[in-house]
């Protein structure tokens, strides 16, 4: 990579960022390319040189942020967590996600733009998926979880937590016990409402 090519990767980076943190503020329609070259302190120019309009600018801003996130999770994977671990991984990504974009915006994005679903899909298929699987048979292997009940069903129980993730999270600032919050929902994540499993 030449300097002309290095400057031109800093100043993409600059932009992506910028956008980012104005995302965690702002919906993308009262974003505009003029506030973003303001806060970035490029020229509108260069941003539609760069990345061509605001819509796909914002399209590769979160396009990347799902391809750091997929790297970041088989950077933690590859640390072989346990089944506990894991969970609370994936609990904590989802709120990180909702932090930086609203609901909102994350439907708007799937449901609207089937180009980024279809990428999405694609990631979740070829890389986060393959990893689960394993993970979980080996966690069954291990004893860590269950062997009578399927992969494929954990990874729907899983999901199922992780789905309402954001509102358990709302609810756990709002009772003012976060922590514990946090710790009763892990909780009935693998105990249930009954505790552990009575021994055979």
């Amino acid at each position: 990579m030449n300097g002309f090519e290095k400057r031109a990767e800093q100043l993409k980076a600059k932009i992506r960022t910028t956008v980012l943190t104005m995302l965690q503020t702002c919906e993308p329609k009262n974003i505009r390319i003029a506030d973003i070259a303001a806060e970035a302190g490029v020229s509108q120019v260069t941003i539609y040189n760069y990345f061509g309009s605001k819509e796909d600018l914002i399209r590769d801003v979160f396009k990347q942020y799902v391809t750091e996130h997929v790297d970041d999770f088989e950077v933690f994977m590859s640390r072989g967590p346990t089944f506990q671990q894991f969970v609370e991984y994936v609990v904590l990504a989802d709120k990180e996600a909702f932090s930086r974009f609203s609901p909102e915006f994350i439907q708007q994005m799937m449901s609207g733009d089937p180009g980024f679903a279809e990428y999405v899909e694609e990631v979740t298929q070829m890389r986060a998926m393959p990893l689960m699987h394993a993970f979980i048979e080996e966690c069954q292997q291990q004893g860590q979880i269950s062997d009578k009940v399927s992969t494929e069903m954990i990874l729907t129980y899983v999901n199922m937590f992780v789905s309402q993730s954001q509102k358990l999270l709302e609810q756990a600032q709002q009772s003012g016990k976060g922590e514990r919050f946090f710790e009763e929902f892990l909780h009935l994540f693998f105990y249930g409402v009954c505790g552990l499993e009575p021994e055979a």
